[in-house]
């Protein structure tokens, strides 16, 4: 039995919210061993994260900590109560002892100062030594966690990073300073696979280097089952479940837990829909959480697509007319110029790509980030102006059709982006939102027909009317993607390209929004270009799949194929990078 580096008891944060107290974690009591690796699973509100902050006293107004305590042991003197200690001795202990990996290092990072300031300073603020053994210190942790060209990055900033150097930058950070807990809060979340399962192989190797107990935090308990040892499962500020991974997996009790292990897309099979937590579990009139009768092997089995069903629609798809045909597209970036602007090096964002996409068709698009997939979806729509090659819609050459012949095409083509929260006004009421687009284009008649359109969409993507005067911020990440599938379909279009919309989002909201996205394809008609770094999701909901590294398309084929049987060594690092879990 592990001796406790940190005990949790009948801890309750509360938030005051328009005189109403709204509790976020309802008296929960944890603790965790020396040297464990601890997974905390649940979704958005479930109250993991504000978990976390009370463990650092960073809970602020309206947010207050109304009951518990949470003792702390140290190598060699008593255990404190973290909660009693006035605040300059908590600084003492924070980052010292307890450190923690916050979910957006872009968020974390200060962008005016470079990377290796910032990690200086903590060293500094710590220790009492001078610029230069705080410079060496820094590099030799950019050596530890394996970021290339360690000195050349000290001296970059946070924007001159990828997504997954930013976030090694955060944990070089957290460990600066030796702390024997470390919290890595959603440390992984929207990262590619690939670059997701090298950050958690290196927390488990510094974890070990370092014998540090390890608090991990997500929302998808395929990524708990690659790194911990133990899980404790959150739902609306309670713990629901606890056990080892094992038992978790194989054996979970709670519906919630049961919900969370079917949302992901299976490996194994093609599903209709994928399941959501609402399809196991039902609340009383006591607010009680029950089972729902059925099992859920017998549910996701009626959820299979059958062979007769999968050979119909590759009939139907056979036999359509192409909507898009791209032949030899380049789009290039200046990437250094001469003293008299002659470029000398080009970044090949997309590098002679050629495919078509047929009518009604599902193409997924996936790679890593940087491969160019952003790029190329935006050059279709030209919203980025491609340097060579050609794009066919519906039989018209786009990049010879001027802007305004562009506009007047646009209603047609729609693109949902990966972030809803930065694609919307947040001035502006979502009924606004939605409206805008009718009014460019004219359609539908005059306002009020208009309003009873919005009102239509909401409906048809799972809102109510009554959202129409609310404003962005006053809805979760799910809702904020459904808000933009309604505006996107509020100009009638066939053709979407859906970026990397559901990256960020919980695993039962996620499936939720793949969900509303098949059943929508279906009603409507459309045709659509998903863009994904997760093959598994690009799977789910696709038709044909291409695989893009470097600006180039290495594979192509049906999803199942390409992901049953890829050719591509890239494709199959892609696909061994999935959390697989038990």
């Amino acid at each position: 039995m592990l001796s406790t580096r940190v005990e949790i008891q009948d801890l309750e944060v509360t938030f005051q919210a328009n005189n109403t107290t709204i509790t976020a974690v309802n008296h929960i009591s944890l603790s965790i061993g020396k040297g464990e690796i601890v997974g905390v699973v649940g979704e958005s509100g479930s109250g993991k994260s504000v978990t976390a902050l009370s463990l650092m006293r960073l809970i602020q107004l309206p947010g207050k900590i109304t009951s518990g305590e949470i003792l702390y042991q140290s190598a060699d003197a008593a255990a404190v109560n973290l909660l009693q200690l006035p605040d300059a001795a908590m600084r003492a202990y924070r980052g010292n002892e307890i450190a923690m990996i916050f979910q957006e290092p872009m968020t974390s990072l200060n962008p005016l100062h470079t990377c290796g300031a910032q990690v200086a300073e903590a060293i500094r603020l710590h220790n009492k030594i001078g610029h230069k053994a705080a410079r060496e210190q820094v590099i030799a942790l950019f050596q530890k966690v394996k970021l290339p060209d360690s000195a050349g990055i000290m001296d970059r900033y946070p924007h001159e990073l990828s997504g997954g150097q930013k976030q090694r930058v955060m944990i070089a950070m957290a460990i600066s300073c030796h702390p024997r807990l470390l919290i890595a809060d959603e440390p992984t979340t929207a990262l590619d696979v690939t670059v997701q399962k090298a950050i958690l192989e290196l927390l488990r190797e510094l974890q070990q280097q370092m014998d540090m107990s390890v608090i991990f935090i997500t929302h998808d308990l395929g990524v708990v089952a690659e790194i911990a040892e133990r899980v404790i499962v959150m739902y609306k500020g309670d713990i629901v479940e606890e056990g080892t991974v094992k038992e978790v997996f194989l054996h979970p009790k709670h519906p919630y837990t049961k919900g969370l292990l079917a949302c992901r897309p299976p490996l194994d099979k093609r599903l209709t829909r994928l399941p959501v937590t609402r399809d196991f579990m039902e609340t009383d009139s006591r607010g009680q959480i029950h089972e729902k009768a059925g099992a859920i092997q017998e549910l996701v089995n009626s959820l299979v697509v059958s062979d007769a069903a999968l050979q119909a629609r590759e009939r139907v798809l056979a036999a359509a007319p192409p909507l898009l045909e791209v032949h030899h597209l380049q789009t290039w970036f200046p990437l250094k110029r001469s003293i008299t602007g002659k470029v000398l090096q080009w970044a090949k964002a997309v590098d002679d790509v050629s495919f078509s996409v047929v009518t009604g068709e599902t193409l997924g698009l996936v790679g890593e980030s940087g491969c160019g997939k952003t790029t190329l979806g935006r050059s279709l729509l030209r919203l980025i102006e491609p340097t060579g090659g050609s794009i066919v819609y519906k039989g018209r050459d786009l990049r010879s059709l001027s802007n305004s012949g562009m506009r007047d095409l646009r209603k047609d083509m729609q693109l949902i982006f990966q972030d809803p929260y930065a694609s919307l006004n947040p001035r502006q009421t979502i009924g606004s939102a939605i409206l805008e687009p009718m009014q460019v284009h004219g359609l539908y008649g005059n306002e009020r027909a208009q309003r009873e359109k919005v009102f239509e969409l909401l409906e048809k993507v799972n809102l109510h009317p009554d959202h129409f005067n609310r404003y962005p911020h006053e809805f979760s990440g799910g809702q904020r993607q459904r808000i933009v599938i309604a505006r996107a379909l509020a100009v009638d279009p066939s053709f979407i390209i859906c970026d990397e919309s559901v990256a960020a989002l919980d695993v039962s909201i996620q499936a939720q929004v793949l969900n509303l996205l098949i059943r929508l394809r279906e009603e409507l008609g459309f045709t659509c270009i998903f863009i994904s770094h997760d093959l598994s999701v690009v799977r789910f909901i696709s038709d044909r799949m291409m695989v893009m590294q470097k600006g180039k398309i290495v594979e192509t084929g049906a999803a199942d194929a390409v992901y049953n049987h890829p050719q591509n060594v890239y494709t199959q690092q892609l696909i061994a990078a999935i959390p697989k879990g038990l």
